[in-house]
């Protein structure tokens, strides 16, 4: 990781390790959870309803081998 990050943490940790006023401490949490987010929500309608049947695939035993996968895609693999 670049150094200047790290430093800018470092210096960002300091700086919140000496703070006392709350409200800026809770707009640090607010910005924090507002960062986090779910990698399925950032993915299309499609990409999810393939996801979705390929679960309900597998639940219902409609499974194939691994071998028989790696015939099928080896010239991409």
């Amino acid at each position: 990781m670049d150094i200047n990050i790290q430093n800018k943490k470092i210096e960002l940790i300091q700086w919140l390790s000496t703070l006392n006023d709350e409200s800026i401490i809770e707009k640090v949490m607010k910005l924090r959870d507002s960062e986090k987010s779910d990698w399925w929500n950032e993915l299309s309608k499609n990409e999810r309803e393939s996801i979705e049947q390929g679960i309900k695939d597998a639940n219902d035993g409609k499974l194939k081998p691994h071998s028989e996968a790696k015939k099928i895609y080896e010239k991409w693999l």
